[in-house]
């Protein structure tokens, strides 16, 4: 049963497939389903597909669509989608208005994955009452969100904790010339690619995890594991967080170099451990951002 309140509907927007979920205003979940992202449609065309799911996922919901909250690749600004080239089309689409015209609902909240992923840790996962915090997250690309005095902080410009973007070595290409040099080197995409060059055939993530038998590939994750390690620890160093959680889908496997690095480098280590929302933490996090909105 849905709350006197109504219910809230949460939209998860990845590179390869849309979340949808509806849940009481205790966030309580009621109803789901998924779609293909398919990228090479184009943002028009997912908005559409997107748009008829909710709406469908909405009527099948009973009681009354409250607020809806949105989790997205890239970073929201000024209404407008940025960094995101995972969809033709995404980069400057306007997601806030046509979502909440296309829903007609009174009131929604839009942040990007990963600060929708730690805010539903801070809501109801393991980063509940954290007054400074860290969340990284592990999958397909390479992200954190940092969290203080009790909130996620976005940055001046929507972009705090894309540390997809930093630089692993003096002097290497970054965002100016189309690289993230991080999420590159240990993203479950970026490893893709390098295992797909290393191995001369066409492999994931988790293909490699297979076949770690392999000297050069365990080589190749062996590494990727140490500087996400380093990484993790150089930004608890920085922030001095009460704990470090780790989402997404490679978390399990980067968690002990992880850990060892924030207990051998930061002054102060702080526990580290995966979070409870490790598979949906966005979409989660995106009926986190609707309960908000209300």
């Amino acid at each position: 049963m849905t709350s006197a309140d109504g219910f809230v509907l949460g939209l998860d927007f990845g590179g390869t497939k849309i979340a949808l979920a509806t849940a009481t205003t205790a966030g309580e979940r009621l109803r789901g389903t998924r779609i293909e992202t398919r990228a090479a449609d184009g943002a028009e065309e997912v908005m559409r597909r997107t748009l008829a799911a909710a709406r469908r996922l909405v009527e099948d919901t009973p009681g009354r669509l409250a607020a809806a909250g949105v989790s997205t690749f890239g970073v929201v600004r000024d209404g407008r989608v940025q960094l995101a080239p995972n969809v033709r089309g995404w980069e400057d689409l306007p997601l806030p208005a046509l979502l909440k015209e296309g829903l007609g609902v009174p009131a929604l909240k839009v942040d990007n994955d990963v600060n929708a992923a730690a805010t539903a840790e801070l809501d109801w996962g393991a980063l509940a009452g954290t007054d400074v915090g860290l969340y990284v997250n592990l999958g397909t690309g390479t992200g954190a969100a940092l969290i203080v005095g009790g909130r996620v902080i976005p940055g001046m410009h929507g972009a705090a904790g894309e540390i997809g973007y930093l630089l692993r070595e003096p002097g290497e290409p970054g965002y100016a010339h189309g690289h993230a040099p991080l999420e590159e080197y240990t993203s479950g995409s970026g490893l893709a690619s390098r295992g797909t060059t290393l191995l001369r055939r066409s492999v994931t993530a988790v293909d490699l995890a297979a076949s770690r038998d392999e000297p050069a590939v365990a080589s190749l994750l062996d590494d990727a594991a140490a500087t996400i390690g380093m990484t993790v620890a150089n930004l608890a160093t920085f922030l001095d967080p009460e704990r470090v959680i780790v989402g997404g889908g490679m978390a399990t496997a980067f968690l002990p170099a992880i850990a060892a690095a924030v207990t051998r480098a930061v002054p102060f280590p702080p526990p580290v451990r995966t979070g409870r929302f490790v598979d949906d933490a966005p979409l989660i996090g995106a009926l986190a951002l609707a309960v908000e909105a209300l």
